[in-house]
């Protein structure tokens, strides 16, 4: 069997085609927001909206999960949670140090738990 399915083209295609779909986009919001004021009061509000999204899909995800996040016990999931949070401030509001020790300590508890 040959073509785009096999091997590792088939991550090199996906990565291009996510890659084409999304990057146009961004330079063209990078260039025309060059004479916007970050402090306008729509941008604040903007931005308060979508940390907010963010935060109800976080606790979604952590207090109603679906998929195979639902077999991991919630205790877990809200030690992973807090961990992360935890590391976050102490790594001086690192996002990746907050997101990373989360997720490696879901997965670990998950790797422990199910053998």
């Amino acid at each position: 069997m040959s073509g785009l399915g096999t091997g590792g083209w088939s991550y090199l295609f996906l990565f291009l085609a996510g890659f084409c779909a999304t990057q146009p986009w961004r330079y063209l919001g990078v260039f025309l927001s060059r004479g916007i004021n970050e402090d306008a009061e729509i941008l604040v509000w903007v931005r308060a909206v979508s940390t907010a999204l963010v935060a109800g899909l976080v606790a979604r995800m952590v207090l109603l999960p679906a998929g195979a996040l639902a077999s991991v016990p919630q205790n877990v999931r809200l030690g992973a949670f807090f961990l992360g949070i935890c590391v976050f401030y102490l790594a001086r509001k690192s996002l990746a140090a907050g997101v990373l020790s989360g997720a490696g300590a879901l997965m670990l508890a998950q790797y422990f738990l199910m053998r």
